[in-house]
């Protein structure tokens, strides 16, 4: 044994202590490590590039309502209706998802005031199967803007998809226009239907309600579109313009009204709905 070791086993160190894995978090942007407890207080944004990262269902409700919200309850659908199986059986994704997820599905919804201005907010988590569209998020997205029918108030819709869930097939483009026709009677209504589309917002989602807001805002950066980018070139054989689906692209290009920092979304909303829904606010 050299006089290291002997050194070492004389002496009496404190042995090591375990540290959390989830005290750091690493922007995926620039890949600064944040405090996690500074980059909750920062609403999920990273404080150096300002980097507007994806949020829970859960968290974004928090964020938008105020105190004393009503949770809407998750709609039962029939679950696998085809019986669908690639490499995995679609009950199988579901139950995956399910474990890391508190929620049953991709669509939550509450009912409640954002800036006193009474709202029903539903919102798509991207962390449950991409925040995929099936006949779950669809029936949820309508219960959702039947309440807001009942209470004649603001309906707002934070988007975050991949698009339409493949392994519930037609059934799950069935759900595009079952929310158009919502949206349509929230517009009959005269009551104001606002999304604010996140990052990312693609395929049949952006293909029905997502673009169907009588006010379009986005977050900063954020994906959105239709098909990807490598897609639309293949077919066109056009090389397309540097960050064309990102939300200032599409703000520039009339597509959204406007680029909306996380920090003052609820703000804008409560501002919004104000304008909108005089009415409701009034009451």
């Amino acid at each position: 044994m050299n006089w290291l070791s002997r050194v070492r086993n004389s002496l009496p160190f404190v042995q090591k202590r375990d540290t959390p894995d989830n005290l750091w978090v690493k922007c995926p942007r620039c890949s600064e490590m944040i405090f996690a407890k500074e980059y909750a207080e920062n609403l999920s944004v990273c404080p150096r590039c300002d980097h507007h990262g994806r949020i829970g269902a859960d968290e974004r409700l928090m964020q938008l309502l105020d105190q004393g919200y009503e949770v809407l309850p998750e709609p039962e659908v029939r679950e696998d209706p085809l019986k669908f199986k690639d490499s995995k059986r679609y009950s199988d994704r579901l139950k995956a998802a399910r474990a890391n997820n508190p929620h049953r599905d991709a669509f939550q919804s509450a009912y409640g005031t954002i800036g006193g201005n009474p709202a029903v907010v539903g919102v798509q988590d991207f962390t449950f199967m991409g925040g995929s569209m099936g006949m779950a998020v669809g029936t949820a997205f309508c219960e959702a803007a039947e309440r807001a029918l009942d209470e004649q108030c603001g309906f707002v819709v934070v988007t975050a998809a991949g698009g339409a869930r493949m392994q519930e097939g037609i059934l799950s483009l069935m759900q595009m226009p079952r929310a158009t026709v919502m949206t349509r009677r929230l517009k009959e209504a005269g009551l104001p239907y606002i999304v604010v589309l996140a990052d990312p917002t693609t395929g049949g989602v952006t293909a029905s309600y997502a673009m169907l807001g009588d006010v379009q805002i986005a977050e900063p950066d954020a994906l959105i579109g239709f098909a990807g980018q490598r897609v639309i070139q293949e077919t066109i054989r056009e090389q397309l313009p540097a960050g064309f689906q990102r939300a200032e692209y599409l703000y520039e290009h009339g597509m959204v009204d406007m680029v909306v920092h996380r920090s003052e979304l609820k703000e804008t909303l409560a501002r919004t709905l104000a304008y909108l829904n005089p009415e409701a606010a009034a009451a």
